[in-house]
């Protein structure tokens, strides 16, 4: 696929067009209130996987609602404690995974915790193991239409806040030290990352990889590719209910949560990126709020963004926060 977005030098100053809820900190701040009044109730059990120089454990912990939600906390087996600790959020379909993948963090001697994601871990990968007790409305298949109805009711609701309660469940294990914290995610898993940059305060850093979720007023018009297509398809069904759906989608635009990051943050597009539009990715990236930030721009590829070589540029940036 040729470039089919703004040209560069555009997209270094592109800005959304997404509005911002007036009552967007009101919402948030009322949501993870209510989030709160469950115990996180974290419990660590430890898995026997033959790995010897990691430590692995099954974690289970309070998110939205109280509702259970699953994780895996890798620990390097000889590591000096307190630990910095790494959260990572993962791509849209995917799940935690099995407890042996994924051992790259854990391999530089940080803690490292993967939230499993509710709902789904059955597209690819090693699977997943959180439901989604919650009901909904009609929606489109996928997840980017359930409970559109009203932001109450939105899937994205309900996974932005199991992302806050993982870092606070993360941080809970004594062998972490919880100011050494960073977010990181690729795709969803990098939505997911910008959010919880904007709701938990006193994170290290944020590491963001081709992001979904971001500036979904241009995201739904300028890609016909999913899951931004599951929103035209929802309204090719529903017409006229553009301007509720877009308004719904504005309390979990990662732009708005963007304008109140407080870390430094590691971005990553792809010029060629047609899940995720390099303007989305652009829009969250200019909204960041701390003034510590950089893009990393990988001109001829599609999602796959840096793939290894952005892994490479996130293990040397890391080293100056944690």
């Amino acid at each position: 696929m040729a470039l089919f977005d703004l040209p560069l030098d555009e997209l270094r100053d592109y800005r959304s067009d997404s509005a911002e809820p007036e009552d967007f900190d009101a919402f948030w701040s009322k949501t993870l209130q209510e989030a709160r009044e469950h115990d996180l109730d974290a419990r660590f059990e430890p898995v026997d996987t033959g790995l010897s120089t990691v430590k692995v454990y099954d974690v289970t912990f309070a998110g939205f609602g109280g509702h259970p939600v699953k994780g895996w906390l890798r620990l390097p087996a000889d590591a000096a404690q307190p630990l910095p600790l790494v959260v990572e959020f993962v791509g849209y379909g995917g799940g935690r995974g099995l407890p042996h993948e994924n051992l790259l963090w854990a391999s530089t001697g940080r803690a490292h915790f993967v939230m499993d994601t509710r709902g789904q871990g059955s597209a690819w990968g090693g699977g997943g193991g959180t439901p989604d007790p919650v009901g909904g409305a009609p929606a489109y298949p996928g997840f980017m239409t359930r409970g559109i109805d009203a932001p109450e009711n939105y899937y994205y609701r309900r996974v932005f806040t199991d992302g806050v309660r993982a870092v606070e469940a993360a941080r809970s294990h004594p062998s972490v030290d919880p100011a050494r914290t960073v977010a990181l995610g690729a795709s969803q898993g990098g939505g997911i990352t910008i959010a919880v940059g904007g709701l938990v305060g006193d994170l290290a850093a944020i590491a963001p990889d081709v992001p979904f979720l971001c500036d979904y007023p241009r995201a739904a018009t300028l890609t016909d590719r999913d899951p931004y297509r599951e929103i035209g398809n929802y309204l090719k069904t529903h017409r006229g209910r553009t301007e509720d759906v877009l308004r719904t989608l504005s309390y979990f635009d990662s732009v708005h949560f963007a304008s109140r990051g407080r870390a430094p943050a590691l971005f990553s597009t792809a010029l060629e990126d047609q899940t995720c539009p390099p303007s989305t990715v652009f829009a969250a990236f200019n909204a960041w709020a701390h003034k510590d930030k950089k893009i990393e721009v990988y001109d001829f590829n599609d999602h796959e963004g840096g793939g290894p070589y952005q892994e490479a540029t996130k293990l040397d940036w890391l080293r100056s926060y944690v």
